[in-house]
């Protein structure tokens, strides 16, 4: 990906790479492409691409399954700070970026992103294409920054309401966010929000209601 990169075009690629046995590649791509390709060797999980880049910057990756949610969460402190967003997810968690209300699919994934960004599943990649082949299939998600937020929270409060309330999905909104150690009628009605919906039942909006709410 990173040769298709540079191949394309692209000013300036940036690689981050935590496998010892990839950098000797990545060298011999970097005296390919004199003055275009800088690596580094250390953690995506421990590094900010912000402070890596220029802007405009886009990030591009084929993310480790294991670590895509935490990369993307901590990725949207700064999301503004990025073009776009072209990331590779397993296909059960693509859908969760895009969830929407009422789906089996919506949930606290769903509402973080979607209050920063609009994702779109763009096509899925099959698990042929792998050596060795996964045993799950694969989605390209294009991801773009929204100008603003879809409303105004922290993403503290907003992250802590939507666990809460998605952490048991099936009960009342009165019942779910108990763990939160509010008072939790006073806490939605302050949001505006029934104490009888679910937490799939709510708007991204809601939610960033409830968050201000928290504060």
């Amino acid at each position: 990906m990173t040769r298709a990169l540079l191949a394309a075009g692209a000013r300036r690629v940036v690689a981050i790479e935590r496998d010892p046995r990839c950098l000797a590649a990545l060298e011999e791509l970097a005296a390919v492409y004199p003055h275009r390709l800088d690596v580094v060797a250390g953690d995506a999980l421990t590094l900010d691409p912000a402070e890596l880049s220029d802007p405009p910057r886009k990030i591009v990756a084929n993310l480790p399954y294991n670590i895509a949610t935490a990369l993307l969460v901590g990725w949207l402190d700064r999301i503004r700070e990025y073009a776009g967003l072209t990331l590779m997810f397993q296909r059960e968690v693509a859908e969760r970026l895009v969830g929407t209300p009422r789906s089996k699919s919506y949930g606290r994934l769903a509402v973080l992103v979607q209050w920063l960004a609009e994702p779109e599943i763009m096509f899925d990649i099959p698990a042929r294409a792998f050596v060795p082949p996964p045993k799950v299939r694969s989605s390209v998600v294009n991801i773009v920054p929204r100008a603003e937020p879809l409303a105004a929270a922290h993403k503290p409060a907003l992250e802590r309401v939507a666990a809460a309330a998605f952490g048991q999905r099936r009960k009342m909104l009165r019942a779910s966010l108990r763990p939160l150690g509010v008072p939790v009628e006073a806490l939605l009605a302050r949001a505006g929000v029934s104490p009888t919906a679910r937490a799939e039942e709510l708007s991204v909006t809601e939610f960033c209601a409830l968050a201000r709410a928290m504060d």
